[in-house]
């Protein structure tokens, strides 16, 4: 019984130490590149209609490759980059993809969860650096319970998350979490 809790307590230490030196790795190198970064201002929300009021269930097409924003893995600042495979921030404003879910890495239940939620980070990242894309709203919830914006990010008609899916690194979003250990 004792071995069994001692066990326990050494893998939510090995989780603990794997988070510290990811956060601290991560916080470093933010640090060197946040001030090389050119940040624009993008509405996230919503378009204005021509009425001048706000409509958030119309797609949101960011600019041309070129002036599109670039995305790092989050660090002590938190303007436009990638929280973990489901959640960004672009301009200051955190953003949950809607239509998805993928492993924790902040704190995963077991390894391979932690694992498959780093890949899936990384995925996020170079999907969303690809070039431009379209941030949309679903359904009437425009944000979650944490402050979260909704929304689905499309590129050419494709759902970025459902590519995420379709590669095995995340699933499709079903209304609740389910384990991925």
């Amino acid at each position: 019984m004792v071995h069994f809790g001692f066990r326990n307590e050494l893998k939510s230490q090995r989780l603990k130490q794997r988070k510290m030196e990811l956060i601290l790795g991560l916080g470093a190198f933010s640090v060197v590149f946040a001030g090389g970064m050119l940040v624009l201002n993008w509405p996230l929300a919503c378009t204005s209609s021509p009425n001048g009021s706000q409509d958030s269930s119309r797609p949101l097409s960011l600019p041309s490759a070129e002036g599109s924003p670039h995305f790092e893995l989050c660090g002590m600042v938190r303007k436009t980059c990638v929280v973990d495979g489901d959640t960004f921030w672009l301009d200051g404003v955190k953003i949950r993809i809607a239509d998805i879910d993928t492993p924790e890495i902040s704190e995963p239940k077991c390894d391979s969860e932690y694992e498959l939620g780093m890949k899936a980070t990384y995925r996020l990242r170079d999907l969303l650096n690809e070039g431009p894309f379209e941030l949309s709203s679903i359904g009437s919830r425009d944000e979650d319970r944490h402050g979260r914006k909704l929304r689905i990010v499309v590129r050419n008609g494709r759902s970025l998350g459902d590519q995420l899916v379709s590669e095995g690194l995340a699933r499709t979003w079903s209304g609740r979490r389910e384990p991925w250990c």
